[in-house]
C-alpha cells in the first residue's frame, strides 16, 4: 500500500502508538469523520468505521488510487484546491485527522485549511494535525519537510479561534502533534 514505505501503523511502535492513543478512540459508527492527505490509505483503514467519512486530498490520482482499496458506501473521496472543503456541510465532521500531509504545508497553507477547518468542524469536534517539527534534527535533514515548530503551529491554532486539548511533542523523531477544538 503506497504510504507503508514511511511506516505501517500495525508495525512500527511510535505509529502503532499513535494509532491507539490518537486515533481510535475517536473512530464511531454514530459520528463523521474527515481525513485530509490520505496518501494510499494506511491510516484510512483505521478509520472505515465512522457512519460517514470524508477523504479530502489536491491529487486526482491518490483518489483514485484510494478508492480502488477502499470504496465503501460510507466514504465520500473529495478533490479539493489545496486547503478548502468542497461539499463537505458546515459544522458537520466530529473528528478530522490528518498524518503525513501537514508535514509538508507551509505555513500559508496550515493557516488556511485552519480557517476552514472552522466551517466543517462540529462544535465539540476535534482535529488531529501530525506537522513537521523543525526542532527535530530529523525533521532539520529533511529538505520535503516545511519549517514549522510547536511553538508556530501552536500559535497558527490559536489564531484561527481554536482551543489546543494536546499536544505530542516526543512520539514522533522528526515531528509532532496536536489536537485542537473549537
Amino acid at each position: 500500500m503506497y504510504g507503508n514505505e514511511w511506516g505501517d501503523p500495525e508495525v512500527v511502535p511510535p505509529l502503532r502508538f499513535v494509532r491507539d492513543r490518537y486515533v481510535l478512540p475517536h473512530v464511531s459508527s454514530e459520528k463523521i469523520g474527515l481525513e485530509i492527505g490520505a496518501g494510499g490509505g494506511r491510516w484510512t483503514k483505521y478509520l472505515l468505521a465512522f457512519r460517514k467519512l470524508y477523504i479530502v486530498d489536491y491529487h486526482t490520482e491518490l483518489l483514485q488510487e484510494l478508492r480502488k482499496n477502499f470504496d465503501r458506501p460510507n466514504m465520500k473521496f473529495i478533490k479539493n484546491n489545496g486547503c478548502d472543503f468542497p461539499a463537505v456541510p458546515k459544522e458537520s465532521v466530529d473528528f478530522v485527522f490528518s498524518f503525513g500531509c501537514f508535514v509538508h504545508l507551509d505555513a500559508g497553507l496550515i493557516k488556511e485549511y485552519l480557517g476552514n477547518l472552522k466551517d466543517i468542524l462540529k462544535p465539540g469536534g476535534s482535529a488531529l494535525i501530525h506537522y513537521s517539527d523543525k526542532t527535530k534534527l530529523m525533521a532539520q535533514i529533511n529538505p520535503g519537510f516545511s519549517d514549522n515548530t510547536p511553538t508556530l503551529m501552536r500559535q497558527m491554532v490559536l489564531d484561527a479561534g481554536f482551543r489546543i486539548v494536546e499536544e505530542d511533542l516526543t512520539t514522533m523523531w522528526h515531528s509532532s502533534i496536536i489536537r485542537f477544538t473549537h
